[in-house]
Parts: C-alpha cells; sequence; structure tokens
C-alpha cells in the first residue's frame, strides 16, 4: 500500500521504537476466504510459517491460494513495539516489519514449496522497499521457526542468489531471523484483497524462476 509520506529506510533501536500498548488489536474469528480460525489454537500437525515480502496484503493473497495452507493472516513482526497499530509501523519507529503468518499442513505444502513463492513473488534485491513502497516495514524478510527451517531457509537464499546472478541482479538483502512474536494487524487488513478484489498490490516478482532441486 503505497503511502509516499512514510519513507524511513532505517531501521530504528529498541530505545528508539514507540512503546506501543499491552491490550492488543481486535481480529476477525474467521478467515474470510475458507472460514478457519486465524488465529490459535490450531489442529495437531500444522506447521508456522513467518514471511515479509513487501506490501502484506498481496503477500497473504499469494499464500491462501496454495493448497495444504489452513489459513493466513497478516500482522506485525520483526521489531520492538508490542501490539503496535498500523500507523506506528508506518513511521518506521516500530523496527517492525509487514508480515504473513502462514499455517500449513507439512504434509501437503512443504516448506520448501512456501520457500519458493516466497522468491518469486517478489524482489529480494530491493533493501528497504518493494517496487514503490518504501520503507523498513517493506523489507524482505524470512522469520523462522526452528533449525531447520532456518537451514533450509538459508540455503534456499544461496540457491536463489546463485539463478539472481545468472539474470543480472544484484545481492539478496532478505534477513532470515529466529521469528519473534507476531502481532495481528487491524481487522480491515486481514484477507483486504479478498474483501477489496480491485485493491492496490504492488506486490512483483524478478521473473526469474526457483530452480527444481530435486
Amino acid at each position: 500500500m503505497f503511502m509516499p509520506s512514510y519513507r524511513k529506510v532505517e531501521l530504528t533501536g529498541p530505545s528508539d521504537a514507540l512503546p506501543g500498548r499491552s491490550e492488543r488489536i481486535s481480529i476477525p474469528a474467521r478467515h474470510f476466504v475458507n472460514g478457519h480460525p486465524i488465529a490459535p489454537p490450531f489442529p495437531q500437525g500444522l506447521e508456522l510459517a513467518l514471511f515479509g515480502l513487501g506490501c502484506f496484503w498481496g503477500a497473504e493473497r499469494k499464500y491462501w491460494q496454495v493448497a495444504g495452507v489452513y489459513t493466513t493472516a497478516v500482522g506485525y513482526a520483526g521489531g520492538y513495539t508490542p501490539n503496535p497499530t498500523y500507523p506506528e509501523v508506518c513511521s518506521g519507529m516500530t523496527g517492525h516489519n509487514e508480515v504473513v503468518r502462514v499455517v500449513y499442513d507439512p504434509a501437503i505444502a512443504s516448506y520448501d514449496s512456501l520457500l519458493r513463492l516466497f522468491w518469486e513473488s517478489h524482489d529480494p534485491t530491493q533493501g528497504m522497499r518493494q517496487g514503490n513502497d518504501v520503507g523498513t516495514q517493506y523489507r524482505s524478510g524470512i522469520y523462522t521457526y526452528g533449525n531447520e527451517q532456518k537451514t533450509a531457509a538459508q540455503a534456499s537464499r544461496k540457491i536463489f542468489q546463485n539463478v539472481l546472478n545468472a539474470a543480472g541482479f544484484g545481492p539478496i538483502s532478505t534477513e532470515i531471523l529466529d521469528a519473534t512474536e507476531f502481532y495481528y494487524a487491524e481487522e480491515y487488513h486481514q484477507q483486504y484483497l479478498a474483501k477489496n478484489p480491485g485493491g492496490y498490490c504492488g506486490l512483483g516478482g524478478t521473473a526469474v524462476l526457483y530452480p527444481e532441486t530435486h
């Protein structure tokens, strides 16, 4: 979502971050598209993944269409401010990224397949932006749950860097970090592009395909 008044491109530190609040943001009980809950508890056997790839409206739409994905939600992670609001995140003073949380069945949708979609759905070489969306909240990031996800994410970054190099792109700026607390975004952001089919989405990839590795 293009907001030209917010263009902070340097990450704030914990001492400068906004204080936030203890109250949680109100969210809908059910996913607008598939009717599943967007907050835990989730059925046994499902796993979590967390990605930041620019505008979270378009990122969420990419993932809710994947077979084996039980539910998705958009929110904020990677920063310091508890329970931030959208304007606070856009100010650049929370340290948070716009992210999509994916709850998936690993027997149907592998984590590797989610990584493939991540790399192909945005340009991970742009630093603190995606296209016209500029700011630290639009940075590319993979936030991992456990060592297995982290190892897979790091390996995938190396693989995709090689094919990007061959296509003439620069270095990947994607951060790969342990997942921190996920804060839900406001209700109107959840499944935004299903509620507003003509809504803005600045998400765009490089047209470089992630190579088959098996």
